[in-house]
Parts: structure tokens; sequence; C-alpha cells
């Protein structure tokens, strides 16, 4: 890291994406939110960390630390941050995570109690340091450990474990982000062809393709098939 970087911690479950500049500096950055610190306390910082120096040996990266205002998100782990890009702008958009049960209903004895996190999305200006939340009708039950896929001004969420009811659904949401001139219109569809699973590990292998290995399908039982995500205009396929 660069002399001017700011801590970061060693996060376990935090949010992490990759971001896209517009300038020649920021053409590789990575965007990292929450999480848990050594200390097991939940953090609600978001860091920008980005490469400044690239050569044979070695790779120096940047990272600074982002101050939000407006909705922020609450301190959380097992969430998803994505990047969507409309109409020339940029928004990170987050969802989902569990965070420790409020202060007022804590006890000895469940401390460190989590809960799912509302159901809200977030859209998190960058450049700005704004963030606003939005109230979905079709997204009614908080989730962790989902897959989320992002391409253009589209968000895929893929199944996710609900802490409130321990079960995997075979989710499948669509969320479209606009971005116009005045304020961002965000919009969600319910799409069947669903996977149950949580904690997989997603990797892209071209452009219009990803792959989802592990997980887990069930409490005590752990996903023996990858999947092969396809997207190709508005359309997704899943296949095993």
């Amino acid at each position: 890291f660069s002399k001017d970087s700011c801590y970061l911690p060693p996060l376990r479950y935090p949010a992490t994406c990759t971001f896209k500049g517009s300038l020649e500096s920021e053409k590789q950055q990575y965007i990292i939110h929450g999480g848990k610190t050594p200390n097991n306390e939940l953090s609600d910082k978001i860091y920008v960390m980005s490469v400044v120096c690239k050569n044979n040996k070695k790779v120096t990266f940047r990272c600074t630390e982002k101050d939000l205002v407006g909705d922020v998100p609450e301190a959380r782990y097992g969430h998803s941050i994505d990047m969507v890009y409309s109409r020339g702008k940029s928004m990170g958009v987050v969802f989902g995570g569990r965070s420790y049960i409020p202060s007022a209903q804590r006890t000895t004895e469940k401390w460190n109690s989590v809960a799912d996190c509302l159901p809200h999305i977030f859209l998190v200006d960058l450049e700005f340091g704004c963030s606003t939340s939005y109230i979905l009708p079709e997204l009614q039950d908080g989730l962790s450990f989902h897959v989320s896929i992002a391409r253009n001004d589209t968000i895929y969420i893929l199944g996710g474990h609900s802490l409130a009811n321990n079960i995997r659904p075979a989710n499948l949401y669509r969320i479209r982000v606009d971005l116009p001139l005045g304020s961002p219109a965000v919009n969600c569809t319910v799409l069947p062809g669903g996977i149950s699973v949580s904690s997989a590990i997603l990797t892209q292998t071209n452009s219009d393709e990803f792959v989802i290995v592990g997980g887990y399908q069930l409490e005590n039982q752990k996903r023996m098939v990858c999947n092969i995500i396809s997207l190709e205009g508005n359309k997704i396929e899943i296949r095993e």
C-alpha cells in the first residue's frame, strides 16, 4: 500500500466489487464495504482501493475511506455491493446482509446475536458520497450470502439465506437502475428459474458468462454441482 493510504482492517465477509472509473487513474478500483473486524465488531465503512503503480515485481495500492451522508447502510456482513452504469453515470448498489440486533434488545446471553438486515436497496454515489435507500415491494425478506451479478444497469440476485425463516429460497431477482438527470429509478422483477444456494463463489468467464461454484443448499448439505449463468439482452439462463 502507498504511504498515503488509510488503514484497512482484515475484514471477514465484506462486500466487494470492481469499479471502472472514467479517468485513467480510476481504471482499476475496488470497492469494499462492511464486514467483521478482528474484534468481532461490524463495520459500516466503505473503502476505495485503487492501483497507483504496477510493474513486473509488485503492485502498489492506495486505500481511501469514503464518508457517506443520507441513508447510510448500517454495519453488516454477508451482503453484496455492485456497480451499475446508466446514461454515463455509475452507482454502487448495496443489498442484504446481517447485523447485530439493536442494543436495546441485547442481553448478556445474546449480545452477539444477529438478524437479517431489512431488504432495502441502497444506491451509493461514490463521487459525492451520498446514499439513498429504496423499498421495493418484491423484496420482502432479508437475505445474506446470496449471489449477485452486475451487468450494465442491471443486477441479478440469486439464492441467499433467510435467517428469520432459516431457508435458502430459490430466489431470482432482476433489479434495474436508471440514472437520468433527476432522481434515480429502481425497479425489481421476480424471475422464474432461480436456484437454492448460499455462500457460493462466483467468477466471470467472459462478458456474458459466469460460473457459480460450491456453497450450501441446506444447512448441512454442500452443493456438489456447478452452474453456468449466461446473460443475453434481458434474458438470464442458469444451467448445471
